[in-house]
């Protein structure tokens, strides 16, 4: 529901008077009750997910920017809990970002939290998922913030009406139980069975009927905002409609100059607005919306499904005639990919951040996979061998078991001394030919495991190189900052070099965005302040890298006031 009076006693210290200065500025509350949904897709039998609200996708929350987001989580599921609103900056209330032990404990079966947080600053499609396991599988949403009242409208031409879209996958097996194999084999999880549009695979999968897949209404000549979000676990998808074009205006809930296209490539984590017209004029007025995998993973990655999942697009009045299907890119088209993902510049706006033009503190930070040795718990690892692990410069990451990361940073030294230790590599420790195929061996892929993070001043300027490595394939990582926006000031192909790269580098209009696909056998550069105190969890998107340990963390120290500084845990804070 949508509360337009404000009600202090709901709100963290600080947006009191914010609310209390700004009229427009509402309460938007929602309960999620994450339980079971029996539901049947594939010609398989009814079976039981972890949905929320006996919804999937879950519930779309909508607000305005500056608005105040409440959500009261109830755990009726039989497994730990937490949600992460994905992009949004939680400036003030860090204890809501909801990365399992990095911010919070999660919420155990039979729990709740209340999350607390504004949303000011943003206007876009951003998303909000589980963030603990693989249960984002299922568990997942939109977040939709609309320009505050009574301001500007939209900086592009105004849509009739906007769509979600949400991609994502579909698994026959219990999603927990993959996950959990998965870490005590040291293996990595088996791929998707299908994906989806909107919770539905579409008509190309077996068994499908009406009921499996989803349909669009529109009219000639509308103007039709789509809101595009890839919730997939581990899969970068292409996306197109057929016989229609996009204008994309804004990516990862930031405005975009205006690109034309009729292709979208979209990575775990990222969202997409396009403008689509309905101006179609093929006989039939059916057409399909298609998602399809790009598998960026050279020489050979995991096993992946080469199926596309469909959604149709039906005009007003049309005959029921057999959809278009649009010819879709290749899964390995990494060109067509790299066209989209590069060619996004900034809608540059007054009163809006602008890139940083100098850096206060520079890392150079490999990204990739790799083998380490069986943990402890992981026990049903073969400890004869090395099992594989991913890293980044040559860390792989460890979730703390009995304190969250933001627990241990507010309580002091001496607790944080026992959960992580402050010496994240600014450059990884052996520098050589990261995407080379002769740089694979065993020295070069193997690492341990540890909990490190990177400290920062308050308000240092951060300039960090992504560089993809070829140790055992070359992919395309999507990672994901939590707790910031950064711009992308240059990507390409093959090692990063500074003398070639720094002078091409975009401090004009870069795109902004909270998650980057590096290219695969390349690199990314991107540059943030940090100007949010707090413990923000950076990592790759995949979750089966992420579990494997594609991670770290940046500490935020705080800055000199209150308002720039940590505050006290709210009283439901979960306990471990």
């Amino acid at each position: 529901m949508h509360k337009a009076m404000a009600r202090p006693w709901l709100l963290p210290f600080g947006l009191v008077a914010l609310l209390a200065s700004v009229a427009q500025a509402a309460i938007v509350e929602h309960t999620f009750n994450v339980g079971n949904l029996s539901i049947s897709q594939l010609c398989q039998p009814a079976r039981i997910i972890t949905a929320v609200n006996g919804q999937l996708p879950g519930p779309t929350i909508k607000a305005r920017e500056g608005d105040t987001v409440v959500v009261h989580l109830v755990n009726l599921s039989p497994y730990n809990m937490t949600i992460h609103w994905h992009g949004v900056f939680q400036r003030g209330t860090p204890w809501a970002d909801g990365p399992a032990m990095v911010t919070q404990c999660p919420v155990k079966p039979g729990g709740n939290y209340t999350y607390r947080f504004n949303v000011t600053d943003q206007e876009g499609t951003l998303w909000w998922h589980a963030h603990i396991s693989f249960l984002r599988a299922t568990v997942y949403g939109a977040l939709v913030i609309r320009p505050r009242a009574g301001a500007k409208a939209y900086p592009f031409p105004k849509p009739h009406r906007e769509e979600t879209v949400i991609l994502g996958e579909w698994w026959n097996a219990n999603v927990y139980d993959l996950e959990r194999m998965a870490f005590m084999t040291a293996m990595p999880a088996v791929h998707a069975d299908a994906y989806t549009i909107n919770g539905k695979p579409g008509d190309f999968y077996n068994c499908s009927d009406a009921n499996q897949t989803y349909k669009f209404q529109v009219r000639q000549n509308e103007r039709i905002l789509l809101r595009i979000i890839n919730a997939a676990l581990n899969t970068p998808l292409f996306f197109k409609v057929a016989n229609h074009s996009f204008t994309v205006v804004g990516a990862d809930a930031a405005y975009t100059t205006p690109y034309a296209t009729d292709v979208v490539a979209i990575a775990p984590g990222q969202t997409v607005d396009a403008l689509m017209v309905a101006g179609a004029t093929a006989a039939g007025g059916r057409y399909y919306m298609a998602a399809s995998p790009y598998d960026s993973a050279v020489p050979n990655g995991p096993p992946f499904s080469q199926t596309t999942a469909t959604a149709v697009v039906e005009y007003a009045g049309s005959p029921s005639t057999p959809p278009v299907l649009p010819p879709m890119p290749a899964y390995n088209d990494t060109a067509t990919a790299f066209r989209f993902f590069s060619n996004l510049t900034a809608l540059v706006l007054p009163g809006k951040p602008t890139v940083p033009l100098a850096a206060d503190v520079h890392m150079f930070v490999t990204v990739g996979l790799g083998v380490s040795d069986c943990m402890p718990d992981q026990l049903l690892c073969n400890r004869s061998t090395t099992h594989f692990s991913s890293s980044m410069n040559n860390a792989s990451f460890v979730l703390p078991k009995s304190v969250s990361m933001l627990q241990a940073h507010y309580a002091g030294d001496d607790t944080a001394a026992g959960v992580y230790t402050r010496d994240f590599p600014d450059a990884p420790p052996v520098i050589f030919d990261y995407t080379a195929d002769a740089s694979d061996n065993a020295t070069m892929q193997y690492t341990a495991k540890s909990t490190k993070v990177r400290t920062l001043r308050f308000n240092e300027t951060v300039e960090m190189v992504l560089q993809n490595t070829r140790l055992i394939a070359k992919e395309s990582h999507p990672m994901h900052l939590h707790g910031f926006n950064f711009f992308v000031l240059a990507q390409g192909f093959g090692n990063y070099d500074a003398a070639t790269a720094v002078p091409k580098f975009n401090l004009v209009n870069p795109q902004e965005r909270n998650t980057i696909a590096v290219p695969t056998g390349g690199w990314a550069v991107i540059r943030f302040v940090a100007n949010n105190p707090g413990m923000w969890f950076m990592h790759c998107h995949f979750d089966a890298h992420l579990d494997l340990g594609l991670a770290m963390v940046f500490e935020v120290q705080n800055g000199p006031t209150a308002e720039t500084s940590v505050p006290p845990p709210p009283r439901d804070l979960p306990k471990c």
